[in-house]
């Protein structure tokens, strides 16, 4: 009964406001004022209410009561995070479309994956960090600050600062420096 009840109150605190304003927004397209106001109501039902949240169509949410995101957080269309063992998502991180973040490894017992639990462990992702497209995420990696983690990389150990990283799995292939542009917007583009 009680984990009846725990699962009701996380419906209703969490998983339904969340599952709704998705489903209610979602023929809005992913352009600046909607991805604004999607990521604003949004914010409302996560566990630390974050500042500047932005958000695409079509994010899937898991264990949202364990997602806890910093301020000015971009996420793009299609990603799938599951935060059964916690995620935390530093301030400035942007996820490019279809990052997916599982902080759960499957066990096994008696050679199925269906009997076999969960072995949850925390994913921790720094300070303006960018995760490109189809990027993974493994249960129990610690993303560095500053990061570029190239497009189709799987991330399955941890990540030093101001790297770029890439590959299956990713490991650093340089680092990276600064390289601001005088361009902030589309409508700068001459």
């Amino acid at each position: 009964m009680n984990r009846f009840l725990a699962e009701l109150k996380y419906q209703a605190r969490y998983a339904m406001p969340i599952w709704l304003i998705s489903v209610s927004l979602s023929w809005l397209p992913d352009i600046g004022p909607f991805i604004r106001f999607r990521g604003l109501l949004v914010s409302l039902f996560l566990p630390n209410r974050p500042k500047g949240f932005t958000l695409g169509r079509d994010v899937t949410f898991l264990s949202i009561n364990k997602l806890f995101l910093g301020d000015n957080v971009y996420i793009a269309k299609g990603c799938w995070i599951n935060a059964i063992g916690r995620i935390d998502i530093g301030d400035e991180v942007m996820l490019a479309p279809y990052v997916v973040m599982s902080s759960n490894n499957h066990g096994f017992k008696d050679g199925s994956v269906k009997r076999g639990g969960a072995h949850p462990a925390p994913i921790r992702i720094g300070f303006g960090t960018w995760l490109a497209a189809h990027v993974v995420v493994a249960a129990g990696v610690n993303v560095g600050k500053g990061n570029v983690v190239a497009a189709n990389s799987v991330v399955t150990k941890d990540t030093p600062n101001d790297v770029i990283v890439a590959g299956v799995p990713a490991t650093p292939i340089k680092h990276r420096v600064d390289n601001p542009s005088r361009l902030l917007s589309k409508h700068d583009v001459v």
